[in-house]
């Protein structure tokens, strides 16, 4: 990916982040795609896309946002965490379950990292 690229889908992102804080969240939701299509790797677009949905009630939409965050980076807690949530508001408990209980592990698994450093 090209540094403009990056620029521009950074430039999205704070774009995005600035319409939710104003609680424009259709629009929002709107800058945040634009930033992952620019930059498909761009986790924490991918994360403010996720929350815009939840707090849209769009969890079908949020599901599979949160679901390709866990694929490019299987330790990244807030991406289970996240499904738990949605999950949850689904109602799919076992679901739900089972990605608190990823989010749970990872973290010991930070926690253990951490200390062994200190």
């Amino acid at each position: 990916m090209s540094e403009q690229n990056r620029q521009l889908a950074e430039d999205h992102y704070y774009a995005a982040l600035d319409l939710f804080s104003e609680s424009k969240y259709e629009e929002a939701a709107e800058e945040y795609k634009k930033a992952i299509e620019l930059d498909s790797t761009f986790t924490d677009a991918m994360h403010g896309l996720v929350r815009v949905y939840q707090d849209l009630g769009r969890f079908d939409d949020a599901i599979p946002v949160a679901k390709k965050i866990a694929e490019n980076d299987p330790e990244d807690i807030l991406a289970h965490t996240s499904l738990s949530i949605l999950y949850q508001r689904k109602g799919m408990i076992p679901e739900a379950e089972a990605e608190a209980n990823q989010a749970r592990i990872l973290g010991w698994k930070q926690q253990l990292k951490a200390k062994k450093t200190e």
